[in-house]
C-alpha cells in the first residue's frame, strides 16, 4: 500500500466550532493567521479544509458550490471549458469597443464570472469529490496555451499552487524551493504565472533568470510570450512594441483596469496610459537583478548553475529586490532538479534546506526566506496519470484509461523500480536518473559515482532501505543524564524528540554502566563487545559562530553476546554551546554502554577531561605502535594524530571495508546501518579535505578502535650467519691441514 507523505487533510486541526463561527461572520483574512498557526489562501471569508503540505499548514476556501462535468461519478473530471466563439474572435480592447452595446451586454456576466475565478479560484467535481484549485491554477488551466496545447489537470499541479498561493499569502516568506522532477511542468507554470501577475500589476517588473542566458531568453519566447498572447482579449492589456517580443514584454494597460465599468466605457483606451509593467529576462550572474525592484522574479534551473556562477550568491542579491526594508514586496518562484553535487547541486542543495518551514529565525523566516518543496516523481511522471489527473501507483487488476488516451497497465512505482534494477551496474547512470526522477529528496541530491572514495552504489541502496518508514523507527533520539544528578555514579538514557544522540540499540540492563575497577583506574566492562570512535573539538566559540561539530559513533564487534554484531548503534553529531558540554555527553555515552574509545588527539582537551574524572582506561591507545613506541602525551591520554599518511589512509581503508562488507543488499538482506547523515557523510566523504566530514571522521575511528588488531605492527625475524672464527682441519693422513 503507498504511504502518501506528500500531503495530508488535517479535519480537527481547529476546532469546527472555531471555523464555523469564523465562516458565518466571513473572519478567516487571506494571510498568516497567527493564533492558528495556519496560512489562509481563501479570499471570501471562509475557510474549508486544511492541508499540510511539506510541513505548511494552509487553509483552503470553504466550497460552496462545485462545477459538474457530468452525473455520472467516473465522468467527472477536469476539461478545459468551452470558450465562445464569439469572445475569441475579438482580439484587443479597440475590437471591443466596435460592438454595439446589446453585444457587450451578452457577455458582461461571463467575463465577471472569470475575473472572479482568476481571484478566487474554481472548484469542480473530480471522480465525486468537490476539488479547489486556486485562481492561478484555473489561469494556467483554462487559459494558458503550452506545447502541447491546454494543459492537464494533475493533482501534484493543484497541490503545488496550493502550496504557491500559501507562499504569496504569508508576510514572512519570499517564495518557494521547488525541487522537482524532470518533465514536471514547472517552466510552463511559472511563465503561467508570470503572465497571470503581470497583467493585472502596475508599475512593476517581473524577471526570469535560468541556468544560462540563452534559457532564460528561451523560457520568454517560447513560453511567456506565446501565454501572453493568448490570452483572451479581456485580460490581455494593451502591449508595446513587437508582437513577439525578444527581451521585453511590456504592457501599457494592465488587465486590472478591464473592469465590467471599463468594458462598458467606450473613452480612447489611451486615456489610461502612463502605466507600466514588463517581463523580461537575465543573462545568469552572480549580480543579476541588482538594484531592482521585483514582483515576481521566476529561477529555473536553479539547481545546475555552474561556475563561476553561484545560485547562493545570486539569490543573496535577487533577495533584496523583493523587499523595501523589512517588508517583502515581491516572490520568488524557484525550481529545479539538481545536478551533480560539484556541478551547482550543492549550492541548491544548501538552499533548499535552508528553505525548511521547521526551521526559523527570531523574525519568524527560514535562513534563506524561500519555503521548500519536494513533490515525489510518482506523483507526476509521464504515462501514468488517470483521466482524473490522479497517479497510478501500483500496477492495477484491470487497464487504467491514462490522461494521455492510452492504458495504463503497471503503476509508477513498479516501473521506475523497473528502471533502477536495470541500472544496477551502471552507478554513474543510476545516480543520474535519480536525480532527473527522484522518489525522496536523497534521490534528488545524489552525486556522480566516479567523485566518490567509497562504493556509492551500497551506500545509497542502504539510504533508500532506510528510508522505508518501517526502518527509521528503530531509530530514538534522546540524551543520557547521570541518574539523579550525581556525577560518576549510573548514567541513564531519556529519549527526547531535541536530543543530541541517536541510537539503534540499547544494552540489557545487566551491560548497562559496565565499569571494572583495576589498579586505582576505571575501565570498560564491555570492551569485548564493542568500541567508539570520536572526532572532537577544543574550542567553544569561533569566529564565523559555526565550526566543525563534535562526533561520536558506536560500533558493536562480532559477539555472542546479548547485542547486535558489526553494528553501528550511536550517532552523535553535534555543538553545544560549551565543549564542556560535549565532553560530559561523551564521556556518559561511554559508562553507559561500557566500551572505549578511540579518539584524534590533536585536539587533547576531550582526552584530558577524561583522565582529569578517572577515567583514562576509556581511551584507546593508538593501535599501529606498541606502547614503548608511545611519545610521552599518547602515553599520559591515549588516542591517535590524524596528521600521518598511514593513519588516514588507514582510516579511509577501514571505512571502504566496512562499507563493502557491512552495508547495501547482500543475499541475506540490507545492513543494518540506519544513520542517514553519515551514510550521506561517507557518499560525499572526502579524503583531501577531511574536516568537512565529522561523522565519516568519528564511524572510522569506531572501524579503527573495533578492529584495532588488525594495526598491530608486526616485526620480520632475519636469521644472519655469524662467523665464529674456528679453522676446519682435514685429517686425512698423518698430518692435518687447516681446510682454508
Amino acid at each position: 500500500m503507498y504511504i502518501n507523505t506528500l500531503f495530508s487533510v488535517l479535519p480537527d486541526y481547529i476546532k469546527p466550532s472555531v471555523i464555523k463561527t469564523g465562516n458565518r461572520n466571513n473572519k478567516w483574512k487571506y494571510g498568516y493567521n497567527k493564533e492558528h498557526d495556519v496560512i489562509v489562501i481563501s479570499k471570501t471569508g471562509k475557510i474549508g479544509e486544511i492541508y499540510e503540505i511539506q510541513n505548511l499548514k494552509i487553509a483552503l476556501p470553504l466550497i460552496e458550490s462545485s462545477y459538474k462535468r457530468d452525473n455520472k461519478k467516473e465522468l467527472q473530471y477536469w476539461e478545459q471549458l468551452e470558450i465562445p466563439k464569439e469572445i475569441t474572435r475579438i482580439k484587443n480592447l479597440f475590437d471591443w469597443n466596435k460592438y454595439p452595446d446589446i453585444f457587450k451586454e451578452k457577455w458582461y456576466d461571463y467575463i465577471d464570472e472569470e475575473f472572479k475565478r482568476r481571484e478566487d479560484g474554481f472548484s469542480f467535481y473530480n471522480n465525486g469529490i468537490p476539488t479547489y484549485m486556486t485562481g492561478t491554477h484555473y489561469m494556467y488551466l483554462q487559459w494558458s496555451k503550452i506545447d502541447i496545447g491546454a494543459p492537464d489537470f494533475r493533482e501534484s499541479n493543484r497541490l503545488f499552487f496550493i502550496f504557491w498561493e500559501a507562499c504569496k499569502a504569508d508576510h514572512r516568506c519570499y517564495g518557494m524551493s521547488y525541487l522537482k522532477n524532470r518533465r514536471s511542468g514547472f517552466s510552463f507554470m511559472s511563465s503561467a504565472e508570470l503572465v497571470n501577475q503581470a497583467t493585472i500589476s502596475s508599475d512593476s517588473r517581473f524577471g526570469i533568470l535560468s541556468k544560462s542566458g540563452a534559457d532564460a531568453k528561451t523560457m520568454f519566447t517560447d513560453k511567456v510570450v506565446p501565454i501572453s498572447i493568448n490570452y483572451p482579449f479581456f485580460f490581455k492589456p494593451i502591449q508595446d512594441g513587437m508582437d513577439r517580443p525578444k527581451t521585453e514584454l511590456a504592457y501599457r494597460i494592465p488587465a486590472s483596469k478591464f473592469t465590467r465599468r471599463k468594458l462598458d466605457n467606450s473613452d480612447a483606451p489611451e486615456e489610461l496610459d502612463g502605466l507600466d509593467t514588463t517581463i523580461d529576462w537575465k543573462n545568469t550572474g552572480d549580480n543579476s537583478y541588482d538594484g531592482e525592484k521585483l514582483k515576481l522574479l521566476v529561477h529555473d534551473e536553479s539547481g545546475k548553475w555552474l561556475r563561476p556562477d553561484n545560485i547562493l550568491n545570486n539569490w543573496r542579491v535577487t533577495k533584496t529586490c523583493l523587499r523595501l526594508g523589512s517588508r517583502i514586496i515581491g516572490k520568488c518562484m524557484m525550481g529545479s532538479t539538481s545536478n551533480a553535487l560539484d556541478k551547482g547541486g550543492d549550492n541548491f542543495k544548501k538552499l533548499y534546506y535552508n528553505s525548511d518551514v521547521t526551521k526559523r529565525n527570531a523574525n519568524r523566516q527560514t535562513s534563506s526566506g524561500l519555503y521548500s518543496l519536494f513533490i515525489p516523481m510518482e506523483w507526476s511522471y509521464e504515462g501514468f496519470i488517470d483521466t482524473h489527473g490522479l497517479p497510478v501507483f501500483y500496477s492495477p487488476e484491470k487497464p487504467i484509461k491514462g490522461i494521455d488516451g492510452n492504458e495504463i497497465e503497471i503503476g509508477v512505482i513498479e516501473h521506475w523500480q523497473n528502471e533502477v534494477d536495470g541500472l544496477k551496474s551502471d552507478s554513474d547512470g543510476l545516480n543520474e536518473y535519480y536525480r532527473q526522477f527522484p522518489r525522496t529528496e536523497q534521490h534528488a541530491f545524489r552525486d556522480e559515482a566516479k567523485q566518490s572514495l567509497f562504493n556509492l552504489t551500497k551506500i545509497y541502496e542502504q539510504i533508500d532501505y532506510n528510508n522505508d518508514l518501517r526502518h527509521t523507527n528503530n531509530l530514538t533520539r534522546g540524551n543520557f543524564q547521570w541518574e539523579n544528578g550525581v556525577q560518576d555514579t549510573r548514567v541513564v538514557f531519556y529519549p527526547n524528540k531535541t536530543g543530541r544522540f541517536l541510537i539503534s540499540w540499547i544494552p540489557p540492563y545487566y551491560l548497562q554502566n559496565h565499569v571494572i575497577l583495576k589498579n586505582g583506574g576505571k575501565y570498560p566492562g564491555n570492551e569485548h563487545i564493542g568500541a567508539f570512535g570520536c572526532d572532537s573539538y577544543d574550542i567553544s566559540g569561533t569566529v564565523d559562530g559555526h565550526g566543525s561539530k563534535g562526533a561520536l559513533h558506536g560500533l558493536t564487534k562480532f559477539t555472542m553476546d546479548d547485542a547486535p554484531s558489526n553494528t553501528f548503534f550511536l550517532q552523535y553529531i553535534s555543538r553545544p554551546q560549551t565543549a564542556e558540554i560535549f565532553f560530559e555527553d561523551v564521556l556518559m555515552a561511554l559508562i553507559f554502554y561500557g566500551m572505549p574509545m578511540l579518539a584524534e588527539n590533536n585536539k587533547p582537551r576531550l582526552l584530558y577531561y577524561l583522565k582529569r574524572r578517572g577515567y583514562r582506561g576509556y581511551s584507546i591507545n593508538r593501535p599501529d605502535k606498541t606502547y614503548s613506541k608511545l611519545s610521552a602525551t599518547e602515553r599520559e591520554i591515549g588516542g591517535i594524530p590524524n596528521s600521518s599518511q598511514d593513519v588516514i589512509q588507514a582510516h579511509a581503508a577501514a571505512i571502504e571495508t566496512y562499507i563493502e562488507d557491512h552495508i547495501g543488499l547482500f543475499e541475506y538482506g540490507y545492513g543494518t546501518m540506519y544513520f542517514q547523515e553519515t551514510l550521506e557523510d561517507w557518499a560525499k566523504f572526502n579524503i583531501n579535505a577531511r574536516t568537512n566530514h565529522d561523522a565519516s571522521i568519528s564511524s572510522g575511528l569506531a572501524i579503527m578502535a573495533c578492529n584495532k588488531n588488525k594495526y598491530i605492527p608486526t616485526y620480520k625475524k632475519e636469521i644472519i650467519n655469524i662467523p665464529l672464527a674456528f679453522k676446519k682441519y682435514n685429517n686425512k693422513g698423518t698430518t692435518s691441514k687447516i681446510i682454508e
